[in-house]
């Protein structure tokens, strides 16, 4: 005998007196459950789940307060918080699981915590919505949190509206520099090199030349002027002897 029918006959629930061909009957339904992905691991999540198949789901676990129209989100939450609720009763995060169910942010404050303290096993929930609620969302969260607390607990119920939004924050610096242009300015200017001092001197002779007066003879120059040396016209008429 094979391996498998070795492990087919170790696994299988009929009887010893079962016949042949009900063991053959079993084997070829068994092969045929093993080649189909067993659904199993997907239909228990709550998560991954088809929305069909969320209401089974839900009672399977024990939900009793159920919306049949409500969104697929809130479904998948209520059937994910069912078990976690309840094994967490009594307790503030089974209060605050049950906020949550509804898409919800809770805030417990238990009365010990409160100021000025208020009366003993008294419980202030606040539940802070951000999104549009149903007319009949009060008291389904009610009913959940009275499954959710503790049976000597007392439940004060808030809701409040938050609106969310984005803030943006902005800064502009401006920089520069700031030049000042002046017209160009020399520096004062040093000069160094040999010192050279010279003096000259211009001496200018007049010399007055007048004419040589003839003491010993006669000049005889006809129709001619001469000017003698104060400028006094001389008109001379003379002859010069002949010395031959």
């Amino acid at each position: 005998m094979s391996d498998d029918q070795d492990r087919y006959d170790h696994h299988s629930l009929l009887p010893e007196n079962s016949t042949r061909l009900e063991r053959g009957l079993e084997r070829a339904f068994r092969q045929l459950l093993e080649s189909i992905e067993s659904p199993h691991p997907h239909l228990l999540d709550p998560q991954r789940t088809p929305v069909a198949f969320l209401p089974y789901l839900g009672a399977d676990h024990g939900v009793s307060e159920w919306d049949p129209h409500a969104s697929e989100a809130e479904k998948r939450r209520t059937v994910a918080a069912a078990w976690p609720t309840k094994r967490l009763a009594g307790t503030r995060e089974a209060l605050e699981l049950a906020v949550r169910s509804l898409g919800l942010e809770p805030e417990v404050i238990p009365w010990h915590q409160e100021d000025p303290t208020g009366d003993p096993y008294h419980v202030h929930v606040i539940a802070v919505n951000s999104d549009v609620l149903g007319a009949d969302a009060q008291q389904r969260l009610e009913r959940r949190l009275a499954e959710a607390k503790a049976e000597r607990d007392v439940l004060t119920l808030e809701i409040v509206g938050e609106s969310r939004g984005w803030a943006y924050v902005g800064a502009v610096t401006y920089d520069g520099d700031l030049t000042a242009v002046y017209p160009y300015a020399a520096e004062d200017a040093e000069v160094t090199g040999p010192f050279f001092v010279g003096i000259g001197v211009d001496v200018v002779d007049t010399a007055t030349v007048y004419p040589m007066r003839n003491q010993t003879g006669r000049l005889t120059i006809d129709g001619h002027l001469y000017r003698t040396a104060n400028g006094a016209a001389l008109r001379l008429n003379a002859r010069l002897p002949d010395n031959g």
